[in-house]
């Protein structure tokens, strides 16, 4: 039986349904480990037909043989693990059905597919497969009507705001929880290691289109990288061109901050970010932060930093559209009631 005439006995469906039969049926996802650690559809499973071994030798027979002898390699990879296959598909389906994708559709999905259903599950096929999902992830980032970045010099506790934002019903996407990354030369400091960028985008995308695109969206101002990590560029787009709400508070006030979130981490990583921006920084003002740090003088290795930290900021705010920032001066650091004063302000 064909490829065609296999898919065209199951259920396939587009990638909008997929994603909301999603939310009661399992994902299974075909494709190689290397290519599901590269990137997949969040809460799926990875049942992989092929190794990633297997799999580049069977495309080498493909491309340096013919079709069929492609076909041949991969029946004899999959042969011995068909049992194991089934196994893992029953336990994880729910009411006996599983939706299913491979990379684009083809004959991975379609192969699986026919096991599953022969040994007794309804299969619900992605049509156009993973790159179906990939297209209509990346476009979602294009439909937000109002975007609201919340801005402020290092230390102001917008991380914090957007959390309280969030708890009393407004939109807020976490960039930097996300990426496990506080997007600075220090952000890296006690999180969590960092994936691809590609799976950094789906897990967005898995908290973005869940939201409303008519009400607006709070995301913090960042650069377009997070660590390696880097914000879909129409989505980063957007960020440039949107509302910017800037908090300015003291700059004592931020070291205090700074020194209560930093102080109980790891001094030798503390040490290896200073030096990372020992030459934006400079040399002595890089040997005071060192020495203070060595003291446990962290209130000084925040005002060194800061002098930094402060300068980088001013100078891309000012690339900014004027007439798009609204300024707020606070003179303390309240997270709740800053973002009471928000909602309030913006009339939200």
């Amino acid at each position: 039986m064909t490829r065609k005439a296999i898919i065209k006995r199951m259920k396939t469906v587009a990638i909008s349904e997929f994603l909301q039969l999603a939310h009661r049926y399992p994902v299974v996802d075909v494709r190689t480990v290397a290519e599901f650690d590269q990137g997949h559809i969040p809460d799926a499973f990875n049942i992989a037909l092929f190794s990633n071994k297997e799999r580049a030798k069977v495309g080498t027979a493909y491309k340096k043989q013919s079709k069929e002898a492609a076909i041949e390699l991969g029946l004899a990879f999959v042969g011995k693990n068909l049992v194991r296959f089934v196994r893992q598909a029953k336990k994880i389906a729910v009411d006996k059905t599983i939706l299913l994708h491979c990379w684009r559709g083809g004959m991975r999905s379609a192969s699986m597919g026919w096991l599953f259903e022969t040994a007794g599950l309804k299969i619900i096929l992605l049509e156009g497969g993973y790159k179906a999902y990939r297209t209509y992830i990346r476009e979602a980032f294009d439909k937000a009507q109002r975007i609201l970045i919340l801005s402020g010099s290092t230390g102001s506790g917008k991380t914090d705001i957007l959390h309280i934002l969030d708890q009393n019903n407004q939109q807020v996407i976490d960039l930097e929880g996300l990426a496990n990354h506080k997007g600075s030369a220090f952000g890296a400091i006690g999180q969590r290691e960092q994936g691809s960028s590609e799976q950094f985008e789906n897990n967005l995308a898995a908290q973005w289109l869940k939201l409303d695109m008519t009400k607006p969206i709070w995301l913090e101002d960042e650069s377009r990288s997070l660590g390696r990590l880097s914000i879909p560029d129409n989505l980063y787009k957007k960020m440039r061109q949107a509302e910017v709400i800037c908090l300015h508070i003291p700059k004592k006030i931020r070291e205090k901050r700074l020194v209560k979130e930093y102080a109980d981490l790891d001094k030798e990583e503390l040490r290896s970010a200073l030096l990372r921006i020992e030459k934006k920084l400079g040399g002595k003002e890089t040997k005071d932060a060192l020495e203070a740090l060595d003291k446990d003088d962290f209130l000084l290795v925040a005002d060194v930093s800061l002098s930094y930290y402060d300068k980088a900021y001013e100078k891309g705010l000012s690339k900014r559209n004027a007439d798009s920032v609204i300024n707020i001066e606070l003179l303390d650091d309240k997270p709740t009631e800053t973002a009471e004063q928000l909602v309030r302000d913006l009339a939200l």
